[in-house]
């Protein structure tokens, strides 16, 4: 089979949305799945919304279009904050949009009036990891604003933490939220429909809490695709943590030392880290390299060490067993080394279901023989 390739488990990725969207829905929350790390791919988009999931989201409305143009119909939000030069495409293709400027939101009001059609929106607030969001103190203001724009509907609030700066969810910033939708409602006079408390960092908090508040609504990706808390990286209890495998090629195997010789300068990528020195080993090198995932969020097999990489190769120790040429090596990942396999075009996707068919190819439009 072509190497480098993307195994992907439909049955798991199914799966794991169940369980989440079950268990949240117990707890009144509604779970968006977000498609980016997967690209807006159809078959998975259709396993999202099998499971259960309220809606789609995504931060590339390109994404979004590759889901529409699969003619799968679902909630579609976009979230990150839209670009103004795409104001249109976001209207058309999007139902509801995160927003954090009212010069954005003027431009998604004129393209809505002028397709004759309503655009929702929801505030982002700023909680302290200091990404993208609004002032708490500026948020009445821009409510008001907000509502006064023609065929913009306001859809509610919500924030993103845990993604920049590494702040938790925590009972005091969520319930902040909480506070502030409240808030929100005396202003406006309505009731917000959705208070949206952030990622798959939040389910923490989420499965430990007494009272979640307001808080009705998660962007889940992370946790469903990978069934891991991005907080501590620990496997959810009950979901697959290997719904996605990496499988690559060894080129070369040879016996080698294992410290380079001659005048050390920088890398490639940077300044050269100095290896251990454990004297000859036995040495591969991998057809994978940073332009098609990211190194340091792959976990190899047992026995195997990942040494270094450049941008096609990866180097490893292959330990007590000398790997022969063209032998297949498969890893776990990251969320960034998962991204990144995603998006690359040297990777090849392919999918399955856990029911032992044969892996097939993903294309772009879909999963195809």
């Amino acid at each position: 089979m072509t190497t480098p390739r993307l195994e992907i488990d439909l049955s798991k990725i199914h799966h794991n949305a169940s369980l989440l969207v079950n268990l949240l829905g117990r707890r009144g929350i509604s779970v968006s799945a977000v498609t980016k790390a997967t690209m807006g791919q159809p078959e998975i988009a259709g396993q999202l919304l099998a499971a259960g999931v309220s809606g789609l989201a995504d931060s590339r409305i390109e994404n979004i279009q590759t889901i529409l143009s699969a003619a799968i119909k679902a909630p579609m939000m976009l979230i990150r904050s839209p670009m103004i030069g795409q104001a249109a495409l976001v209207v058309r293709s999007a139902d509801i949009s995160l927003n954090t400027e009212l010069d954005v939101i003027s431009e998604l009001s004129k393209a809505a009036l002028k397709m004759g059609r309503t655009h929702g929106v929801l505030l982002m607030i700023e909680l302290g990891d200091l990404r993208e969001g609004i002032m708490p103190s500026d948020l009445n203001k821009v409510v008001r604003r907000t509502l006064g724009f023609p065929n913009i509907v306001l859809k509610g609030i919500g924030t993103n933490l845990a993604c920049r700066c590494g702040v938790a969810p925590d009972a005091a910033n969520m319930r902040e939220l909480s506070n502030l939708a409240d808030e929100i409602d005396v202003v406006s006079g309505l009731v917000l429909p959705i208070v949206s408390g952030g990622n798959s960092s939040n389910l923490q908090w989420v499965l430990g809490s007494a009272d979640t508040g307001r808080i009705n609504h998660l962007r889940l990706g992370d946790s469903i695709l990978l069934g891991r808390d991005p907080l501590n990286l620990k496997p959810i209890e009950g979901l697959h943590t290997d719904a996605f495998t990496l499988v690559a090629e060894v080129i070369e195997s040879k016996i080698k030392g294992s410290q380079p010789w001659g005048k050390i300068a920088r890398t490639a990528f940077g300044p050269a880290i100095a290896p251990t020195d454990r004297g000859d080993i036995l040495q591969a090198v991998l057809a994978l390299g940073r332009m098609d995932t990211d190194p340091d969020g792959l976990t190899p097999p047992s026995g195997i060490e990942i040494l270094g990489s450049s941008s096609d190769h990866l180097i490893v120790d292959s330990g007590t067993k000398r790997m022969s040429v063209g032998t297949e090596v498969a890893f776990q990942l990251n969320y960034s080394a998962l991204i990144q396999a995603m998006a690359s075009p040297f990777v090849t996707k392919k999918c399955a279901h856990s029911t032992g068919e044969r892996y097939q190819t993903l294309e772009p439009a879909g999963c195809v023989a």
